[in-house]
């Protein structure tokens, strides 16, 4: 991914943090020189010196038969996104897209069914803990979950490169940069709110 200064990420709590928090990824990976995709939801782990990332896809999918002839796969996380007008700007020029977006490349390898039981507990434990009536891995009857789990295949992937861009309109002057934040508050869309408050929340860190 190309990544100017300006927007390079490296802090490995921060991307910890935004994976967490867009934990939906794509999963890149090809067959026969083609590249295929998948979209789902996948853990970060730590364990050791090591960093994983750790999900399930359906036993129908082909793409893990990939796994063994990959020497590594792409993983893309991607959060808000939204268009900047440069009428926004003090001084003329053109306008861009501000994102968040983490590439993370690592060996896939499937995982076996004590292996994958952690990982869907955990994912459960992760999503479903805070609701009035959570759907938790022990609540679920003994056949169902062998039932399902005849469909779906395990994996985890060793992360091996890491490579994060926030751009969220740092190389403008501070008088541009929170006019851009006020008007993306005056925008309807959810992405307009959500970039405004990520680009808060970077100025007060500053601070």
């Amino acid at each position: 991914m190309y990544i100017p200064k300006y927007y390079k990420v490296t802090d490995v709590n921060e991307i910890e943090e935004f994976i967490q928090m867009n934990s939906f990824a794509t999963l890149v990976t090809t067959k026969q020189g083609k590249p295929i995709a998948t979209h789902l939801p996948l853990m970060f782990n730590k364990k050791g010196d090591n960093y994983y990332l750790t999900g399930h896809m359906a036993y129908g999918n082909p793409q893990w038969r990939t796994f063994e002839s990959s020497d590594d796969v792409l993983v893309m996380f991607q959060g808000p996104n939204e268009y900047i007008s440069s009428s926004w700007y003090s001084h003329e020029n053109v306008p861009t897209w501000n994102y968040q977006a983490v590439h993370i490349y690592g060996k896939a390898n499937i995982i076996e069914k004590e292996e994958l039981i952690d990982d869907l507990t955990m994912l459960l434990e992760k999503y479903e803990k805070d609701r009035e009536k959570p759907i938790l891995w022990d609540n679920l009857s003994p056949e169902l979950l062998e039932k399902e789990m005849k469909g779906i295949v395990g994996f985890k992937i060793k992360i091996g490169e890491v490579q994060a861009a926030y751009k969220l309109s740092q190389n403008r002057n501070e008088d541009d940069y929170k006019n851009i934040i006020d008007q993306l508050k005056n925008e309807e869309a959810p992405n307009s709110k959500q970039m405004a408050l990520l680009m808060e929340k970077r100025c007060k860190k500053q601070i």
